[in-house]
């Protein structure tokens, strides 16, 4: 099967050959038929799969027709990173059509997008609280829309976002076509998919878990302990890119820069920074500048980097779907990658919680020759004791790579060492963490 057999309008068949398209992924071939029949569709797949696709495709498709410079879709998305990804699928797979698109979200000056709204556009794509304020202001006219997607419902709702969404909902049309789409299904999206699509066509595919071509693994050390272990596992590895993990924005930006100062080309993405500052970390990892992206999960959906080889976590998240969407960061489009999760003794509740969402148990591995032993340090002004990266390793030398050096450069391969911590004595038994 090939996007022919879909039978696009040539413009849009000239877009979807200049972005390199060849076959539909398994959720674009179930879903785009439901979506061209002018369906609602509830759209159920792991990060990574080619759902913007699924429905920019076939909103092109009967936007290309009708009358231009009204809204007549709008894509609601809960980050503003998610929203300029969306934002750029189209503008590439519409390259050729004509229609307009622009995004709508908060952090930046609001007059810009009160002008583009002026002159006129045909796609919005938006997040919930910057569009509220567009509808309260009158600035932006909903009274066309023929098509609303809701899309990673799933995050909108954990970011408190259903208020925002019910009231935008009020400023629609009641006659329209409604996507829904999300990588999980708690109850909660089920009552919301109730309540706004009309005998949706439910399309799913695989469960709702990373992508089979992930691999992972579980780095049980002491808190203090993960700088200087994340430090081995990017000396010794062969990378493209790499996405980490982290739950505070304190610990992106100290973590960024500590990566920075050891001399591998590394960037922080995280809440506080400005829009310019944010969009210019994302461009850097995704051109290439930067091999190292340290996030916050205000990244977990929002970056379409296909080459991401490894994503670890230095802090585990916070609920297993979390794990899911960070995770799904790699092995996308059919490519392979690993996931790492740094761990100590208080995160075993979150390991056995998402070995039950995969189905199986994560393998646990160690250093060869990582001083697993290093005593903490003194707790720091801010609390943070994991400063563990000025740590002195066997041999008394320094454990940063030399200035200039990226990982995957020939240091040893100290990575190629790491074991699995289960010995012959207790094979069958998790060891604990």
């Amino acid at each position: 099967m090939d996007f022919n057999s879909f039978d696009f309008h040539p413009q849009i068949a000239k877009g979807i050959v200049a972005a390199g398209y060849v076959s539909p992924t398994p959720i674009q071939a179930q879903a785009i038929p439901s979506v061209l029949a002018g369906r609602d569709v509830m759209g159920l797949a792991q990060t990574g799969t080619g759902k913007t696709a699924a429905f920019v495709l076939p909103i092109l498709q009967r936007l290309i027709k009708g009358n231009r410079g009204g809204v007549r879709a709008l894509v609601v998305a809960p980050t503003r990173e998610l929203a300029e990804q969306i934002h750029q699928a189209i503008s590439d797979l519409g390259t050729e059509t004509g229609l307009r698109s622009m995004t709508i979200y908060g952090g930046v000056n609001i007059r810009p997008q009160i002008t583009s709204l002026k002159r006129g556009v045909d796609i919005v794509v938006a997040c919930p609280g910057r569009l509220i304020d567009h509808i309260g202001q009158g600035t932006i006219d909903l009274s066309k829309v023929e098509a609303l997607v809701l899309d990673e419902a799933d995050q909108m709702f954990d970011m408190g976002f259903f208020p925002a969404i019910r009231r935008i909902l009020q400023s629609l049309p009641k006659k329209r076509q409604t996507l829904l789409f999300s990588a999980t299904m708690p109850d909660e999206i089920r009552r919301l998919s109730a309540e706004v699509l009309f005998q949706p066509v439910t399309v799913q595919v695989g469960n709702t878990a990373p992508a089979e071509t992930v691999s992972h693994a579980l780095y049980p050390v002491a808190q203090h302990q993960k700088t200087a272990m994340l430090l081995e596992l990017l000396s010794g590895d062969s990378t493209e890119s790499v996405l980490v993990f982290t739950r505070t924005k304190h610990r992106a930006k100290r973590l960024g820069l500590q990566l920075d100062k050891a001399g591998y080309r590394a960037a922080s993405l995280q809440g506080n920074l400005s829009q310019s500052r944010r969009q210019e970390a994302l461009s850097g990892f995704r051109d290439g500048k930067y091999q190292i992206l340290v996030a916050t999960d205000i990244a977990a959906r929002g970056i379409d980097v296909s080459q991401v080889s490894h994503v670890i976590n230095y802090d585990i998240p916070d609920t297993p779907e979390a794990y899911v969407h960070r995770i799904g960061r790699t092995g996308r489009a059919s490519r392979k990658g690993d996931a790492y999760t740094l761990v100590s003794g208080e995160d075993n509740a979150m390991v056995r919680a998402i070995e039950k969402v995969l189905k199986a148990p994560l393998e646990r591995r160690t250093i060869e020759g990582f001083d697993y032993n290093s005593p903490a340090p003194p707790r720091t002004s801010d609390g943070d004791r994991d400063n563990a990266a000025r740590r002195t390793p066997r041999g008394g030398k320094s454990s940063r790579p030399a200035a200039g050096k990226v990982a995957g450069q020939a240091r040893g391969q100290r990575f190629s060492r790491a074991s699995s911590s289960r010995s012959n004595s207790n094979r069958g038994r998790k060891p604990a963490l």
